[in-house]
């Protein structure tokens, strides 16, 4: 889940200790369904955080509690202007790109609507697509500062946009007509808090 890693980035990037407990989503029709699950999470969707007896859905809105809850080291500029700018991005990545193509999206059309697997690469890749391109226009404006979507060190903007990138690779979809994204990607990786938390380095990742 790209929703989730965004939240483990956080976590690690701010050096907050949590109990991951995986969530298979693919396993037995999907542990996101169980009712233990959805008692927490009505929607059936990941990541959910438990601290003491409160319960934080939608990684957006976790992302902002860890922020306002854990201020340094920040993923949010001070500047308020500066703050609209790394949220939309981040809402661009998960509110017009994201659920286009996630997997409850991708099993309705297949499952639903009849779509075949080359109609389901189809729709992810034109989706995609058409979002990366918004993304590298946005960000890639002349003056550009790098090395990270807004500047010099990673918001949240970065931490959606590298899961985001990682599953358009799992889904085949060229990145090389956006080098500014895989520039920003690569910055994002070179730090601990990023490389750690992928998919494949966690304890439910295939062996």
């Amino acid at each position: 889940s790209s929703a989730a890693w965004r939240v483990r980035i956080a976590l690690a990037y701010k050096g907050l200790q949590a109990e991951l407990k995986p969530v298979h989503l693919l396993r037995d029709g999907g542990e996101q369904h169980t009712p233990a699950y959805r008692a927490l999470n009505p929607l059936g969707i990941v990541p959910t955080l438990i601290e003491g007896t409160q319960v934080f859905t939608q990684s957006l809105a976790i992302l902002e509690y860890l922020e306002e809850r854990h201020p340094e080291p920040a993923l949010l500029p001070r500047d308020p202007v500066e703050r609209a700018r790394v949220r939309a991005l981040a809402l661009t990545i998960a509110c017009d790109i994201h659920p286009l193509n996630n997997l409850r999206v991708l099993r309705y059309l297949e499952t639903t609507l009849g779509a075949g697997p080359a109609e389901r690469e189809a729709w992810y890749h034109h989706w995609v697509t058409q979002g990366l391109k918004a993304l590298e226009v946005e960000i890639a404006r002349p003056g550009w500062p790098g090395p990270f979507a807004l500047g010099p060190s990673p918001t949240f903007a970065d931490v959606c946009l590298v899961p985001q990138l990682y599953n358009a690779r799992r889904f085949g979809v060229d990145l090389a007509p956006f080098p500014a994204l895989v520039a920003i990607e690569q910055a994002c990786l070179a730090l601990p808090a990023f490389a750690i938390t992928a998919p494949e380095h966690q304890p439910d990742a295939p062996r």
